[in-house]
């Protein structure tokens, strides 16, 4: 196997835990990157010879390798992955009593670059980095030994994938699939689309934020913004909610909420709205129309260091407009997938847009993301999801 040799004393955020190589801490006069081709392996070792494990690289990329194994003697096959999915199986078994999670969240898994999720015997398969790519057919047999799926789904369209020069893939590799599925999370039930519907099909991140959301809502007038098929929505429905208004920009989306919605027996106090989140709050605010309990659950405003700025402004007009419509003393649940906006960020925004509506804001709880999506310590970038539970009374 090739060897890429790291500058010296550019070892310690691997040694620290980290799986990441970036293009200026390797020696390209000992080891060029010009040598390899997007996704080869290679034994990483340090400036002084000391092997530090196997990697796969991509000399294109600003990540120009990622360690797969401490172990430079690993062999990266069938078996290697049968094994790490394994270990994955083994945590989401011990944390579900259902088969619907996410099984192996990257480099949290030690398999970095690679999502799969799980809804019951399909599964959905994103290979986010050419390293992961080119061992593609490598997972899908460790899949197909371990849980002979009915069918198993490439659904390779992350923007993740531009930053690897690879192009979008959906499709079915095992099995057949062409209607929507169904799961069930919480005690509810769920029909999804793994082929059609965003990113997988389902965000199981927000699983345990969505079962926090429930004791707030017997009685109450909910809002679901961003709604996508009713994820948080229609949990409340079942909590007891007087009545749940679920808004989202795309059709087919709301017609699988809807469909939610019947399947478990909660149509009747549902209403699907297909609008604009910044246009709707618009008019709910000049009709004087209030709710009770409101989640914002947007997509990721942040996706690079550089939409900063234009991120937190978008954030903060959506808070703001969703405060203008909130019942006095109602709660807000806030969220962000955005891992470029911090804890911290987000807190002050809320903190800030409060004020500025002259509206009092304490937090009655923060969450984060479901055990299904653990945080590696070494790894902020493992750490994305953040979610708080405010509630916004008149001024004191």
């Amino acid at each position: 196997m090739p060897l890429l040799r790291l500058k010296k004393n550019e070892e310690r955020r691997l040694r620290s835990g980290h799986l990441w190589i970036f293009s200026n801490e390797v020696d390209t006069a000992q080891t060029p990157l010009k040598g390899f081709t997007a996704g080869d392996l290679a034994v990483v070792e340090n400036a002084r010879g000391e092997a530090l494990g196997t990697a796969y690289v991509n000399p294109d990329s600003l990540i120009a390798a990622r360690i797969l194994s401490r172990d430079p003697r690993k062999s990266i096959n069938t078996a290697f992955f049968r094994k790490r999915l394994e270990r994955a199986l083994a945590l989401r078994e011990w944390a579900y009593g259902k088969p619907h999670y996410r099984l192996v969240f990257g480099e949290s898994d030690g398999l970095p670059g690679l999502i799969i999720d799980r809804f019951g015997d399909v599964f959905a398969v994103q290979t986010n980095t050419a390293g992961m790519e080119k061992l593609q057919a490598l997972i899908i047999e460790a899949l197909d030994a371990l849980f002979s799926p009915r069918a198993v789904v490439i659904r390779n369209t992350s923007s993740l994938r531009a930053l690897e020069g690879l192009a979008d893939d959906t499709r079915v590799v095992i099995g057949t699939l062409s209607d929507p599925i169904e799961i069930e999370e919480n005690g509810a039930r769920f029909r999804i689309d793994p082929l059609q519907g965003q990113k997988t099909g389902w965000f199981f991140d927000h699983r345990d934020n969505r079962a926090a959301l429930t004791r707030w809502c017997p009685g109450k007038r909910v809002l679901d913004l961003f709604a996508y098929t009713g994820a948080w929505g229609l949990p409340a429905a079942l909590a007891g909610a007087e009545s749940v208004e679920c808004v989202d920009a795309s059709a087919p989306a709301l017609e699988l909420a809807a469909d939610n919605a019947r399947l478990n027996g909660v149509a009747e106090r549902m209403r699907f709205t297909g609008a604009d989140v910044f246009d709707f709050l618009r008019q709910a605010r000049e009709e004087r129309h209030h709710y009770d309990v409101i989640v914002l659950d947007p997509p990721a405003f942040i996706k690079r260091k550089k939409d900063v700025a234009k991120g937190l402004e978008a954030y903060r007009r959506l808070n703001q407009a969703a405060l203008q419509v909130l019942a006095p003393g109602g709660l807000l649940v806030s969220a962000s997938c955005s891992f470029h906006l911090s804890r911290d960020s987000l807190h002050d925004l809320l903190r800030a847009s409060a004020r500025h509506l002259d509206r009092h804001l304490v937090f009655v709880g923060r969450g984060g993301q479901a055990a299904d999506h653990p945080v590696h310590p070494a790894i902020p970038e493992t750490d994305y999801l953040k979610a708080f539970f405010c509630q916004a009374g008149p001024s004191l």
